[in-house]
């Protein structure tokens, strides 16, 4: 018999995935290039729930930019995944900390990674792209991801069983 905590995890992962890539994918006007606000980044607080968010949205961003990063192409694909698998990895870290911290590390890896992409590919200004997707992750992240966190938390023991 599969040990149902593996299971478990396995099906945390997958569903992260699935509800990321679509939600960037469905949005996908808005969460791509220099100005962007991806809904899904709202999905950074998952990691304090649990540890299958980390590779769950890694996988869920690379998903999606591998079917909506059009003329960034490979290098977006992968710089953007990594970025989204170091902040859900921080984020998981830090969940102990205070709840107010858990979007900063998406915030942060993307605004400096995804902006430099956009300078390499596009030759977009560095330091314009760090604000402009730095903001859009706030906005997502703290705007629609806080709200969702302490959603999440009122319900956490019936969702995320072993917390």
């Amino acid at each position: 018999m599969e040990n149902p905590s593996k299971t478990r995890f396995i099906c945390e992962t997958a569903a992260i995935a699935a509800v990321y890539a679509v939600l960037t994918l469905l949005f996908a006007p808005f969460g791509f290039l220099q100005f962007q606000v991806r809904i899904s980044e709202a999905l950074c607080v998952l990691p304090f729930f649990t540890p299958a968010a980390v590779p769950g949205l890694f996988i869920g961003c690379l998903i999606a930019n591998i079917f909506g990063s059009g003329t960034l192409g490979l290098m977006d694909i992968v710089v953007g995944s990594l970025a989204s698998l170091l902040a859900a990895f921080v984020t998981w870290k830090i969940r102990g900390k205070s709840k107010w911290l858990l979007p900063l590390p998406s915030v942060l890896a993307n605004a400096f990674l995804v902006s430099w992409t956009l300078s390499v590919m596009l030759g977009l200004p560095y330091w314009v792209n760090v604000a402009t997707v730095g903001i859009g992750q706030a906005i997502a992240c703290y705007g629609i991801g806080m709200p969702l966190w302490f959603l999440l938390n009122r319900y956490k023991r019936n969702v995320f069983h072993r917390i």
